[in-house]
């Protein structure tokens, strides 16, 4: 059975960015149109731009969770504090099996890579080095069972 990790590895792999990946393969739970959905996260990849920061598919998990669930009265301080609650959660839980971490940076340790500059080719040579085909797969992952969890899918 295909999951929702699968899927996201299919469209990394497809030429789009880590966040971009983890985005689309949940468009059917958030309703956006897969242009908006491309464009909203296209910035994310490479931990935000190639800064390295927090890697582009936890990001792409965490927008994809506050399209489902997240709140928009800034007053409302309940929701507030459970949305960066859940967030913290799934932090946990994607750092758990990625090695200890959710920063791009000590993602790729040991892979031949520098913050900023351009994107890199997309070669067999380049998808053969890095873990993040399979950091995206992980992201779409847990954050598919989070939401299951919480009965929002």
């Amino acid at each position: 059975m295909r999951t929702r990790g699968d899927h996201a590895k299919e469209l990394f792999m497809q030429g789009y960015t880590c966040a971009q990946a983890v985005v689309l393969a949940f468009e059917d739970v958030t309703g956006l149109d897969r242009t908006v959905a491309a464009k909203l996260s296209s910035g994310f990849g490479g931990g935000m731009g190639r800064l390295r920061e927090v890697c582009g598919a936890v990001s792409g998990m965490f927008m994809v969770y506050d399209l489902v669930c997240g709140y928009s009265e800034p007053g409302d301080m309940d929701s507030k504090k459970r949305v960066y609650a859940d967030i913290r959660e799934l932090a946990a839980r994607f750092g758990a099996q990625s090695g200890g971490s959710i920063v791009c940076r000590e993602l790729l340790a040991g892979v031949q890579t520098t913050a900023g500059g351009d994107p890199e080719q997309r070669t067999p040579e380049y998808y053969a080095k890095r873990p993040c085909p399979n950091l995206v797969a992980l992201a779409a992952d847990v954050l598919d069972e989070f939401l299951r969890e919480k009965q929002v899918i």
